[in-house]
């Protein structure tokens, strides 16, 4: 049967605490700060006493309960570690420790990244329209009930749930080092087969191709964008005739190797997958189709996202940064790329498959991992946690 917590006040079990300093010129203040969804405090910048403009700073200790006032609303609750104790923060995070023996302040910390904790502080924090939003002010902080078992419950929760995030944290790091050892594989397979291949400029490999649309009022017409840094293809929501107006549009189709002339210097290229299909694009992307005897998509795709293919990608952008940095049609098309054998270009193709669907498993493990620790978080609060 599940244990019913009692319902404490945080005013009846918290204290607020004030250690202020006015600023020396002459010395260095670590200040901290909040980041958002729960995920506490850090260590955000250090300057002296005469960079900041605060007349006053407050000194945080290993073990206080932060937040910040202004983004209570999007979970900007913290504890104060080891590592930060001795830093600063401005007056807008108000400082609290446990009063008493009743309550571990990690466990209060745990309680604040729940959903239904944050639904109480959004609506103490609703402003007069949505785009608003007022302060969360400490009396409606000290106001709040938290259900609250034996310290020696709070406590056991507290490993409970550390435990599991720990393991999970290990696990995520394991997902890492086996994408990175994959990158590390592919990488050596591709210049294996690449390094010593002849080059032959883009036009003859893979050259531009324009499938122009006509537009009509009352069409519906399905972009395609594509991320920055060789993070594949999304699709954007339908925009009728009138909303597309005058912009000249393009068919897309799936195999075309795609580059963002705008982004393409920051690695904005892809190749169009099959549920892209029927899908198009601005005048501001570029489709290239490789000649199947030639090359491949996904093998020159892999080439422009090496770092050699980012410079000379970079080299036929001229410009500043941003969007001053314009891939030019005549200089992608002048770009050299190596081109072994098709059979060698297909060897690699079935690699990229292979380590795409692993990677594949990966996020989805990773998804799954995320998701477990606020599981276990919430199964906690509600007594189902077996001891």
């Amino acid at each position: 049967m599940k244990d019913v917590w009692p319902e404490v006040r945080l005013a009846d079990v918290l204290i607020q605490v004030s250690r202020p300093t006015t600023p020396d010129v002459s010395r260095s203040y670590r200040l901290l700060g909040i980041r958002l969804d729960g995920n506490g405090a850090f260590h955000r910048e250090t300057v002296t006493g005469a960079e900041t403009s605060a007349s006053r700073l407050f000194e945080v200790r290993d073990g206080d309960f932060i937040y910040s006032r202004l983004f209570a609303w999007r979970g900007a609750f913290g504890l104060v570690s080891a590592e930060l104790s001795g830093a600063h923060v401005s007056s807008e995070f108000p400082t609290f420790r446990a009063s008493d023996q009743r309550l571990d302040e990690r466990f209060l910390y745990l309680w604040f990244k729940l959903p239904d904790t944050l639904k109480r502080v959004e609506a103490e924090c609703s402003g007069s329209t949505p785009l608003t939003r007022n302060r969360f002010k400490e009396k409606f902080f000290l106001d709040l009930k938290i259900p609250l078992p034996t310290i020696g419950e709070q406590r056991r929760i507290v490993e409970y749930i550390e435990t599991v995030a720990e393991k999970v944290e290990g696990a995520k790091t394991l997902a890492g080092e086996a994408d990175s050892a994959a990158r590390t594989l592919l990488s050596q397979a591709f210049w294996g087969i690449a390094r010593d291949a002849l080059r032959k400029p883009m036009s003859q490999v893979a050259p531009l191709v324009r499938r122009p649309i006509k537009v009509v009022p009352d069409g519906s017409y399905s972009e395609l964008g594509i991320r920055s840094f060789g993070k594949g293809t999304f699709h954007k929501r339908a925009l009728s005739g009138l909303e597309v107006g005058t912009k000249r549009i393009f068919a897309i189709n799936p195999g075309d190797l795609l580059f963002s002339n705008v982004f393409a210097w920051e690695g904005a290229i892809a190749v169009a997958r099959t549920e892209d299909a029927n899908r198009c694009g601005s005048h501001r992307f570029i489709s290239c189709l490789p000649y199947r005897e030639i090359a491949t998509a996904e093998y020159l795709c892999f080439f422009f996202l090496t770092e050699q293919g980012l410079a000379l990608i970079g080299e036929a952008s001229p410009g500043g940064a941003g969007r001053n940095r314009t891939l030019g049609l005549e200089a992608l098309n002048k770009i050299e790329v190596p081109v072994p054998s098709i059979q060698q270009q297909q060897w690699f193709g079935k690699l990229l498959k292979v380590s795409s669907a692993q990677k594949h498993e990966r996020v989805s493990s990773t998804v799954a991992l995320d998701a477990l620790v606020p599981a276990v978080l919430h199964k906690a609060f509600s007594g189902s946690v077996q001891r």
